[in-house]
């Protein structure tokens, strides 16, 4: 199995070589520049992670892996506009609306979030679609919440807004993998986990969220009993669930 290092090289590789329509035109240029701007390609990860646990080649989960990632690039980009979150810089270097326009910006979203869906409809099964669909629809649910101010359920707006892509990244691997659906649950219930891990750390990192409501120290207590919930989950599962294990450690332990 590879090493979580050597999946984000596969994903990196495949994305830059990713073709896109020829109706996009000019436009390839802004979606390739938020595409390839950087990040840790922690969802794709997760997915052929999940992939290669169940005895898939990473080569059959890797379109999967990189329609999630085009999805949450897609949200990244959106969510950068001054309509939104209003961010001029993402990924240490100037939001794709600062250095294309907010029209253009749009548009590349919007076309990031087709390609996305074309890619995982070159699966033979619908269910990879399906399920990449889904999981944008409670991403942007969870947006919805976030801009009007609704999170006074705020597990609830992160499971969504954040959580969502992450029980994808799992959910994804189990379609390629053909898993049976009575055997899922506690795959999913991991994916859960990891989405809310991943949350909680941004909050105590950032000082806000989880960090506000419950105080620095009561937010990283609550990272922990995640972390080691999603462990446990793992440990649960009959298969090499090792590097699955490695990026639960890499997610509770980051600093940004």
């Amino acid at each position: 199995m590879r090493s979580p290092d050597e999946l984000r090289e596969l994903v990196d590789v495949e994305l830059t070589r990713l073709p896109l329509a020829d109706e996009l035109g000019e436009l390839e240029e802004a979606l390739r520049y938020s595409l390839l701007g950087g990040g840790k390609r922690i969802r794709p990860v997760l997915c052929l992670a999940t992939g290669e646990a169940l005895g898939q080649d990473a080569g059959a989960v890797l379109p999967a892996a990189c329609a999630l990632e085009l999805v949450h690039t897609f949200s990244l980009v959106h969510d950068d506009l001054p309509a939104l979150d209003d961010d001029d810089e993402r990924r240490g270097r100037p939001s794709a609306h600062v250095s294309f326009g907010e029209g253009v910006a749009l548009l590349a979203g919007d076309a990031l979030l087709a390609e996305a869906l074309r890619l995982a409809l070159g699966y033979e099964s619908i269910e990879i679609a399906r399920d990449l669909v889904e999981a944008a629809l409670g991403m942007i649910g969870g947006q919805y919440r976030d801009i009007t101010g609704d999170d006074a359920d705020l597990e609830n707006l992160h499971r969504l807004k954040t959580g969502r892509l992450f029980v994808a990244a799992v959910r994804l691997g189990l379609d390629v993998a053909e898993v049976a659906s009575d055997a899922r649950a506690p795959w999913i219930a991991f994916g859960d986990d990891v989405g809310l891990l991943f949350q909680v750390v941004d909050d105590v990192i950032d000082d806000d969220g989880y960090a506000e409501r419950l105080g620095h120290d009561g937010a990283s207590r609550l990272a922990d009993e995640v972390a080691g919930r999603a462990r446990a989950r793992l440990d649960a599962i009959d298969v090499d669930t090792s590097v699955l294990g490695e990026l639960v450690d890499a997610i509770a332990v980051r600093t940004g």
